[in-house]
């Protein structure tokens, strides 16, 4: 499928097809907080965003943010960028497990050590996940784990038609 033609930022946004490849990460400051089965899952304000092209941001989170709740699994993935991924469940108590809904790098590639130690997720799975107040929305087709905000603008890879792009 031929590249779609990208949607024009305004003021204040970004296009996803003006993020570099390979992926670029930087730290943000905005707060994070994910919420599932009425509890606060993590609450941060440390995140590294990392930015590829044709991709929503993917938000990684220090581990320690998390607390207890963050259950390593035997699930390993290969990013060609980043290295091997681990994935974790987030368990909350009295509340339906979310199963495999984070990655992390045990050993992240050298081109990107502020990975070491931070875990992504799938916004889908959880109650709600807000930056700086402004509910996110999961990136489209549910492979993978960028978060879609105001301020970027796609069409972003992973909805119907994508996987060529």
């Amino acid at each position: 499928m031929p590249r779609p033609r990208p949607e024009p930022a305004g003021p204040g946004q970004e296009s996803v097809w003006d993020y570099p490849r390979p992926p670029h990460a930087e730290p943000d400051h905005r707060r994070a907080v994910l919420r599932h089965g009425g509890a606060v899952v993590a609450d941060t304000t440390d995140l590294v965003r990392v930015l590829e092209t044709s991709h929503p941001p993917t938000f990684y989170l220090p581990r320690t943010a998390f607390g207890e709740f963050l259950v390593p699994v035997e699930r390993t993935t290969f990013c060609e960028w980043k290295g091997v991924a681990r994935y974790v469940d987030v368990v909350v108590p009295g509340a339906e497990p979310l199963r495999e809904v984070g990655w992390w790098y045990p050993e992240p590639d050298r081109r990107y050590p502020s990975l070491l130690d931070r875990v992504a997720v799938y916004a889908a799975a959880f109650d709600e996940i807000t930056l700086d107040g402004v509910r996110v929305d999961p990136q489209p087709g549910g492979f993978y784990g960028g978060w879609v905000t105001p301020e970027v603008v796609g069409p972003f890879k992973g909805g119907p038609g994508s996987w060529g792009w």
